[in-house]
């Protein structure tokens, strides 16, 4: 039996998948670059892309053109919750955090960066495993415990970028990235790091530990097989450098070979990039406008800041006005198409094209009629009871076609008297070639100019 063909409609539909609740709850990001082009910038968001995976979009194609407005009316069909900037000016670069739809705005000034392939190329083994991009990044603050409204709404906002974690469903097994945001007090600066997470046995010599992955040992030393797991001293070079507060006991099997549940396992890190060092600048209460929260540069009385307050007011109330003006003028502009679509349709109906309603009543009223005969008598009326309507409205017929004779074509009844007829049609149009008049040579020479006389 050979296989039934799917239509295209069956394809699309297999293809279609339900969103789960924890997709859409989930954060998602969109990162782009603004200002002036070059420094580095598209890698270093290509970059912060790549830390945000998988709650963002990798292959945003983003244009001169496009403004904040077209990123913030998509984001809520995508469930995009945060948008990060990167701007560069004469001044340098910038790095700005907001939260959608309505603010608040985060701007921090990069003082230094190294994108992901400079960070990657100093290491001495590299190590990038593109299966840890499957799932989001497990985020740690530090230093961020320290008084102020700005603290709080930094350590907040970097927070609320990467989805929270339940400690009681949490499988180990996805942990495989860490992003550390570490903030220097006495410097006022914030270190960004990107890990890669990497979870070894512990208590296990280089032999038995070769055996767990799946390798041959050298047993060229060895005068019996025994020897790799008795002898002493034969600690792995990585494990020699693991300091014991690295050390933990593990709540889950996780699938790398020799991390047994409740098992003692040593946790690595290796830095993938990229690296920022970031100054807050500003804090802002909207959407890239609005009060100014926090300035680290700028001090401002209150005098100054009523006086600020003040004019955000008449700027609010004067856009309220105009609104409210413009709304009267559409609606008078929709009045007056209405009022011109009405005079229009009377005088069609003047004209006869168009019904009257006059015409609407007694058509209505023929329908009542009808209506009224059958449940009195109990029997539907006779065809030619009510002018023939029997209660079904007639189709509009133009004055101007009422009294046009229909043609008809008697072809089918006739098909050969109807075929000589177009023969002689062909033969009544065609004429010869010999009736077609020549060019005399009299008419030949005057159409000719005196200037080709002259050349000859």
């Amino acid at each position: 039996m050979g296989k039934k063909k799917r239509g295209r409609s069956v394809k699309k539909n297999l293809n279609q998948t339900t969103e789960s609740n924890d997709f859409v709850q989930a954060p998602h990001s969109f990162v782009i670059h603004r200002g002036i082009p070059g420094g580095h910038i598209w890698e270093l968001t290509k970059d912060f892309r790549k830390v945000m995976e998988p709650f963002t979009a990798a292959s945003l194609k983003e244009r001169k053109k496009n403004a904040i407005k077209d990123f913030v009316s998509i984001a809520g069909p995508l469930h995009v919750s945060h948008l990060v900037i990167f701007s560069r000016t004469d001044l340098g670069m910038y790095l700005k955090l907001t939260r959608l739809p309505k603010g608040p705005t985060l701007t921090f000034k990069i003082h230094n960066f190294s994108l992901a392939r400079d960070v990657v190329s100093a290491l001495k083994k590299q190590r990038v495993v593109e299966a840890a991009f499957k799932h989001s990044p497990l985020i740690v603050l530090n230093s961020f415990s320290g008084e102020g409204l700005h603290m709080k709404m930094m350590s907040t906002m970097f927070q609320n970028m990467f989805p929270t974690i339940n400690l009681t469903n949490i499988d180990l097994n996805t942990i495989r990235r860490c992003v550390l945001v570490n903030y220097n007090s006495s410097t006022k600066l914030i270190e960004f790091r990107h890990y890669n997470i990497k979870v070894a046995p512990v208590d296990i010599s280089k032999g038995v530990k070769k055996v767990v992955q799946g390798k041959v040992p050298n047993l060229t030393k060895c005068n019996d097989i025994s020897e790799i797991f008795t002898r002493a001293g034969m600690m792995s070079e990585s494990e020699a450098e693991d300091d014991p507060q690295n050390h933990v006991q593990l709540a889950q099997k996780i699938a790398s070979r020799g991390n047994m549940e409740m098992g003692k396992s040593a946790i690595r890190l290796n830095e993938i990039g990229p690296r920022l060092t970031l100054q807050l600048i500003k804090i802002e209460d909207g959407l890239l406008d609005g009060e100014v929260l926090y300035h680290e540069l700028v001090y401002k009385t209150e005098e100054e800041k009523e006086e600020i307050q003040k004019k955000r007011e008449q700027k609010r109330k004067l856009k309220e006005k105009r609104k409210k003006i413009q709304e009267a003028n559409k609606k008078a502009k929709n009045d007056t198409k209405e009022l011109l679509k009405q005079q229009s349709i009377k005088g069609m109906q003047k004209k006869g094209i168009l019904k009257t309603n006059t015409e609407d009543e007694q058509v209505e009223e023929m329908d009542n009629d009808a209506e009224y005969y059958k449940e009195d008598v109990g029997e539907e009326p006779d065809k030619d009871l009510f002018s023939g309507t029997n209660g079904v409205k007639r189709k509009y017929i133009p004055p101007h076609y009422k009294n046009k004779k229909m043609k008809t074509d008697n072809s089918d009844k006739y098909p050969k008297a109807q075929f000589k007829k177009n023969i002689n049609r062909r033969n009544d149009t065609k004429f010869n070639s010999k009736d077609k008049p020549k060019k005399s040579v009299k008419f030949a020479i005057k159409s000719k100019t005196k200037k080709q006389f002259k050349r000859k």
